[in-house]
């Protein structure tokens, strides 16, 4: 596997194989705004979802120690379910992963993302459990907690994979499809699975990730960070340009699919990176990118517009 190859030359170790789990995964949930709940049962989520996170195994692959994918998962709980039920909360989840940069100690994000269409119900006495084949599992509520964990899990894997071969995470963007296609559903309790619940949600972003319309910004992930980052310290000139040149392909998915979830998910993890790496190019060659910037990420644009 190209990626463990890739950890092996990087940090010069490990040469027995590990058992692993996939994930390091930290966990942070916030919840000012609930009362009238024991802080024990805060507690025990945040245990419960660390553990779900980083001791189930996501792929068939064996990663050691150093290989794991650094990740974070923020859940802020916004309030109670209505209808009383004290163990369901609505809340926001902020998901954010990174992986190295070959020869440096940079470290490169991969998702950076805050989902907002985030229901469940959880028992502090109830162990998290994860099926592929049963994601709906017996109760809605509670189910929808281990299917946006796993989704995301499948989908920091995914693009990690990714980011290592060309369309190396497809099996497992396959695996986070299969979950939006089984997801829990109680009336219109629980939301951000369906096509026709928006234009900016779970649904749309495995769908485009996998849809053929949209298969350049795999193509330009791939170069991003195989053929671009992981070159920057032998060859920085060539492989900056490579990386900035690569915006052409985002630009035209842009064009035919104006304000498409998948680019706003790439923009949100790379905006700063792609700031970073014009700072180092020549203010003469800066135009053209900062151009196709602007108009593909308008919200970071003034940020753009500052390296004129």
């Amino acid at each position: 596997m190209l990626k463990r190859l890739f950890n092996t030359l990087l940090l010069l170790a490990c040469t027995v194989a590990a058992t692993a789990q996939e994930l390091n995964c930290k966990v942070t949930i916030t919840h000012d705004k609930i009362t009238g709940v024991d802080n024990e049962v805060f507690t025990s989520m945040t245990r419960a979802v660390n553990d779900f996170m980083n001791a189930h195994k996501w792929t068939t692959d064996e990663y050691t120690t150093n290989e794991k994918i650094d990740c974070n998962i923020f859940i802020n709980l916004t309030g109670n379910k209505a209808g009383g039920d004290v163990d369901a909360y609505n809340a926001t989840l902020s998901v954010q992963a990174s992986r190295p940069v070959y020869g440096s100690s940079y470290t490169t994000s991969l998702v950076n993302y805050v989902d907002r269409d985030v229901c469940f119900k959880f028992n502090q006495f109830t162990t998290l459990q994860f099926d592929d084949n049963r994601i709906n599992g017996t109760e809605a509520l509670s189910s929808n907690l281990t299917a946006i964990l796993a989704y995301y899990a499948y989908i920091i894997v995914a693009l990690d994979y990714d980011s290592f071969s060309p369309d190396g995470g497809s099996s497992y963007l396959k695996k986070a499809q299969n979950i939006v296609s089984n997801a829990p559903e109680q009336n219109k309790t629980i939301v951000g699975w369906k096509a026709v619940e928006g234009s900016r949600n779970r649904y749309w972003l495995a769908d485009q990730l996998l849809n053929q319309r949209f298969h350049d910004v795999r193509a330009f992930w791939y170069t991003m960070h195989r053929e671009g980052l992981d070159s920057m310290y032998t060859k920085p000139i060539d492989s900056r340009m490579r990386i900035l040149t690569g915006l052409k392909k985002l630009y035209q998915v842009n064009k035919e699919n104006p304000s498409s979830m998948l680019l706003q998910f790439v923009f949100a993890a790379k905006s700063d990176e792609f700031i970073h790496l014009l700072v180092q190019t020549p203010k003469i060659d800066r135009p053209p990118f900062l151009t196709l910037l602007n108009a593909m990420d308008v919200p970071n644009a003034p940020k753009y517009n500052n390296l004129k």
